[in-house]
Parts: structure tokens; C-alpha cells; sequence
């Protein structure tokens, strides 16, 4: 089968490689695939959860390794032992690629929170197959069923809206509570679909230089947009909301977007960081003390995929299909996928 595999920073090569054999415990999907901004960051830099030349401490790999995290597919084979009427071939399914060591002595894994293991290991990052590749075999914890009425294409963004259903749940994000969001990619996105689906009237505001990206917030559900290399957000903000927001969401990951997130909050408001950063940030503690700010940070999720697809199938997150802006085939990858997405931010959600 073809597979988009990772060989470093800057190196994705387009490889035919065996077809995966179920073993006991799994199903065979036939992928289809979302990319994902931090498959981005792999392609530009050393992100710290990408396989690398050292075997990885659970999955044991080395580069190079199937890309993509985001996907779902359909069930084409089953393993020894797997119920197949419980998952029969033809099935669609969506696939929750975070695993962890858990082990009994980790904390995060032993109380539930397993996201924040030290050692988190993604599907389609650090090894195990991934979803840039026509087929994949997964273990069925992994697994979950995807309702009739909800598409294939719905499904590969199921990863991304539960990274965003999990931030907006650990913000405490209530009815009526005004919101900044910044960065209108599809977590940025993502995000504002979530809390419309909590309050379709509360105000929500996002911050986004490409005009595409503007147009698709508006058009889910923000008060207002703010493009940054114009308007000064902190100003913007204000202007809409007087003494600033409850809750800002930075899904940019700069300096530039933290110094706008903590100016426009209110007193006692709370920053939320969603992004993977690629530089170190500075921040003036003073201004987080003065204002008694909460900062706290999101990382992927844990077990929350079954309540985003039960949320989707009962029709309270819509439009996420008019997110999709292209669909491209797996040799054109690189260039009409990653390159495109890095260069061409206008042309695409």
C-alpha cells in the first residue's frame, strides 16, 4: 500500500509499504484522512512527540513512521478474537489515536488525565501506523463507531473537534460568558463550533489575519472578527465588549497572540492555550498578578471522543463539512497538502 512517512523535518516521502495484518484485538481500516496543523509543525521543525533516529520508548519505532493523527475510515478485516457483528466489516469508525504507558505507578494515567502523561504517544506520530496511508490496524480501544448520518469526511475531523471540546470544557466556558479566540484555523474553528453548540447568543470574538478563515468564523458563528495586522486586538475587544473578556482561547501559539489574549481579558478573566508553540514566550507575571488571571494550558483530550460524535450525530455541532476546503489524493500529499496549507493560509480554512 502507499504511506506518507515521516523521515525528519521537512521530509515526507510518499513509500509503498506491506499491507497491515489485523492481529488479535484490532480491525484493518481503509483510511480516510484529515490533515492536521501539527503535522504541520513535523513537517517544519523537531516537534518533541514525532518518532525520531531512537527507538520510541512504547511503540519501540524509528523513522521513518506513517503520518496522521486525524482519520477515520471503514472496517475492511478483523483480527483473532474481535467480535465481528459488534464490528462487522463495512463499518465506518473513527479512530482516538492518543495512548500512554499506563502504567499504575503514572499518575496521569492511574486519575484519568492520560493526555498528560509524560510519555504521550499519538497514532500517526510515534508509530503504530498512521492515517497518511490507505490502511491502517488499530486495537480496538481505540476504535469507536461512527452513527449513521455522519460521514467519512465528518469523521476524520472528530480528532480536532474533541482537541477543542476538551479546551472549551477545561476553560469552564458557561452560557453567557464572552469569548476571544485566536487563530481562526480548524481548532480555532473548532472551538467556536463548540461553544456555539453550548450558546448559540453568548459574544464571541476571533482574531485571524486570512481573510478565508475570517469569513468561515462569521460565517459559524462569531459577533465579530478582528484581522490583528490591522486592528490592535486588546482595542477591538474592548470597544465590543467594554472591560474585556472571560475567557480568551489562543489557537495561534506566538508571542503576539499571548500579549493580545491576556491585554483583552477582563479581572479574574481566563487564558487558555491550545496551540503547540514552536519559540520560547515571555510573559509579564506583574500584569497576570494585578488582573488575578487564570492560565492554564489543553492538551489533546482523554476519552471524550464518544461524547463529540454523540454531540455531531444529534445534529448540536453542525456545518463541520463546509469546513473542508479540498480534498486531495495521498501522492499528492506534500505538495498540494502540506505545501499548500503552509503557503496558501488565504485559500484554505
Amino acid at each position: 500500500m502507499k504511506a506518507g512517512r515521516y523521515y525528519g523535518p521537512g521530509d515526507i516521502r510518499i513509500d509503498n509499504i506491506p499491507d497491515p495484518v489485523p492481529k488479535p484485538g484490532q480491525v484493518k481500516v481503509k483510511v480516510t484522512q484529515a490533515l492536521c496543523g501539527s503535522d504541520l509543525h513535523a513537517y517544519l521543525t523537531n516537534a518533541p512527540v514525532y518518532a525520531t533516529n531512537e527507538p520510541h520508548e512504547l511503540t519501540g519505532e524509528t523513522r521513518p513512521v506513517t503520518l496522521g493523527h486525524e482519520f477515520a475510515g471503514t472496517i475492511v478485516d478483523v483480527g483473532p478474537g474481535v467480535d465481528t457483528i459488534k464490528w462487522a466489516p463495512g463499518m465506518n469508525v473513527v479512530i482516538e489515536p492518543i495512548f500512554s504507558c499506563m502504567k499504575e505507578d503514572c499518575l496521569p494515567c492511574s486519575n484519568g488525565t492520560r493526555n498528560i502523561c509524560p510519555q504521550i504517544a499519538p497514532i500517526g506520530m510515534s508509530g503504530w501506523g498512521g492515517g497518511l496511508a490507505e490502511y491502517i490496524t488499530v486495537d480496538l480501544q481505540y476504535v469507536h463507531v461512527l452513527p449513521k448520518g455522519v460521514s467519512l469526511e465528518v469523521g476524520a475531523c472528530i480528532e480536532p473537534l474533541s482537541v477543542a471540546y476538551h479546551a472549551v470544557k477545561r476553560s469552564g466556558f458557561t452560557p453567557g460568558q464572552t469569548v476571544l479566540i485566536i487563530g481562526a484555523g480548524p481548532i480555532g474553528l473548532f472551538l467556536l463550533k463548540v461553544i456555539r453548540s453550548i450558546d448559540p447568543s453568548s459574544i464571541v470574538i476571533v482574531s485571524e489575519p486570512a481573510t478565508i478563515r475570517r469569513e468561515f468564523a462569521l460565517e459559524h458563528g462569531a459577533a465579530r472578527v478582528i484581522n490583528p495586522a490591522t486592528e490592535q486586538v486588546p482595542i477591538a475587544v474592548k470597544n465590543t465588549v467594554g472591560p474585556g473578556v472571560h475567557l480568551a482561547f489562543d489557537a495561534a501559539g506566538v508571542q503576539a497572540s499571548l500579549d493580545a489574549c491576556v491585554d483583552s481579558l477582563r479581572l479574574r478573566g481566563t487564558y487558555v492555550n491550545v496551540a503547540v508553540w514552536e519559540a520560547k514566550s515571555t510573559l509579564d507575571v506583574n500584569l497576570i498578578l494585578g488582573k488575578e488571571l487564570n492560565f492554564t494550558g489543553s492538551l489533546s483530550y482523554d476519552r471524550v471522543h464518544e461524547e463529540v460524535i454523540k454531540l455531531v450525530a444529534e445534529g448540536k455541532i453542525t456545518g463541520i463539512e463546509k469546513l473542508i476546503t479540498s480534498k486531495i489524493a495521498l501522492d499528492d500529499v506534500v505538495k498540494d497538502g502540506f505545501e499548500c496549507l503552509l503557503n496558501e493560509k488565504e485559500k484554505h480554512g
